[in-house]
């Protein structure tokens, strides 16, 4: 089976040897609780010898202070309200200012060996800590940052504040000792736009799990056993091209259902059930809450087909990424039909694991499930192709061995700089 080239892969020489014990600080400007992402990481630091700490923002104030998570311990900064609309707009910048101080504080505190930041929210807090004591600082960039959202649907304010986040971002990215990102485009649009040293890809892949087929969604749905399911799964948001599969249903074969399922804001929900009501497809197109991510592989074992239809001209990011939901597909069997997104295209073609649309248009998402749900011999070899990958390639197991040859390095790197003593003597 062939593999993605190396020259995907953008990372720092691996500097051979164990690695190095030191306090890891994470920071999260969010709550950790349900980013398995963050946690898968900060087990496997903690697995291969490193101290983990950390820093996410809560909203309950019955929280403690400090609690263990998946045995990691996590100090909550806790803010009642946070998210909540300000009814005075010029106190955002105070409250901004008050969360970036108390953040700063408890990141200082910790004392870390080698700071983290998730995402371009968490790090200017964690920059000013690892500025304040020395220390080295990993970003972790789970998506491209500040490339989320088409620039022209912005309102002025907010791209003034883009501009501005912009410029910040540039200045701080090229002083990070390292930065990791999910796929290798986004890799490269880091290191042209934020002047990025180096840039290593950490993909957001599951611990491999043995696939179990089973009736789960149509037990659920009260289909027969003749009914095939296309699935999405994930975030039920506007830039996911649900509108497009709901639009697609009419021209499906009748046997085929359409399953959406996730977690969404409740405007969302309304407009696609308003879409699904217009088109006359109650029936065929089924909307689903999210499950509990333990128990989402078993859910997603039960469809015979997964969906990431995503518009590539709605944002880079959009355009670069490479979901979580696809290595979630694969690692249950599932062949995948998915739009013309670089990385996700590209892994698809790799691994002989399902077929890329050329067009969105509905009717030809429709075509292309139909054709892809026909082809019984074709659907079983890529359902055999995407297990292997996940088996002995697309896996946490293997994919989490990026990340520690990542803090290897710059645990080096810390361990060479000359101390205060070191100056002191070869000034002498």
């Amino acid at each position: 089976m062939k593999k993605l080239s190396e020259t995907e892969v953008i990372s720092p020489d691996h500097v051979p040897g164990t690695a190095i014990p030191k306090r890891v600080c994470m920071h999260v400007r969010d709550s950790v609780r349900g980013d398995y992402r963050i946690l898968r990481e900060a087990v496997a630091l903690k697995e291969a010898g490193f101290e983990v700490h950390i820093v996410d923002i809560e909203t309950d104030p019955a929280l403690p202070v400090v609690e263990e998570i998946r045995g990691i311990t996590v100090h909550h900064v806790i803010v009642p309200g946070l998210g909540a609309p300000l009814r005075f707009k010029p106190w955002y910048l105070v409250t901004a200012s008050q969360l970036l101080a108390r953040c700063v504080s408890q990141l200082v505190q910790l004392n870390g060996g080698i700071y983290h930041a998730h995402d371009d929210s968490a790090i200017t807090a964690t920059y000013i800590a690892a500025q304040l004591r020395h220390k080295p600082l990993i970003f972790d960039a789970h998506e491209f940052p500040l490339f989320q959202q088409p620039v022209e649907t912005l309102a002025l304010r907010h791209r003034w504040l883009r501009a501005i986040s912009l410029s910040r971002l540039r200045y701080m990215v090229p002083r990070c000792s390292a930065v990791i990102t999910v796929s290798a485009p986004i890799a490269q649009g880091i290191r042209s736009i934020y002047h990025a040293k180096a840039v290593s890809l950490v993909r957001n892949i599951p611990p491999y799990q043995s696939a179990v087929k089973n009736d789960q969604l149509r037990k659920h749905l009260g289909l027969g056993p003749e009914a095939r399911i296309a699935l999405y799964q994930g975030n039920i948001q506007p830039n996911r091209g649900l509108d497009t599969l709901i639009r697609a249903a009419p021209f499906l074969d009748p046997t085929i259902t359409l399953v959406l399922m996730g977690r969404g804001s409740q405007k969302t929900y309304d407009q696609l059930n308003a879409l699904i009501a217009e088109k006359g497809v109650g029936e065929r197109v089924k909307l689903l809450p999210s499950v509990p991510y333990d128990e989402l592989l078993q859910w997603t074992g039960s469809a015979d087909i997964g969906l990431i239809v995503y518009s590539p001209d709605y944002s880079l990011n959009v355009r670069m990424c490479l979901p979580n939901k696809i290595f979630e597909y694969l690692m249950v069997g599932l062949p995948v039909l998915v739009s013309q997104l670089d990385a996700v295209a590209e892994l698809v073609s790799t691994y002989g694991c399902g077929r890329v649309v050329s067009s969105l248009a509905p009717e030809d998402v429709a075509t292309a499930i139909n054709s892809m749900l026909e082809d019984h011999e074709e659907l079983a070899l890529m359902s055999h192709n995407a297990l292997e990958a996940a088996q002995h390639d697309l896996n946490w197991e293997t994919e989490s061995q990026h990340l520690i040859k990542v803090y290897q390095t710059v645990s080096q790197m810390s361990k060479r700089q000359p101390t205060e003593h070191d100056k002191d003597s070869q000034q002498q």
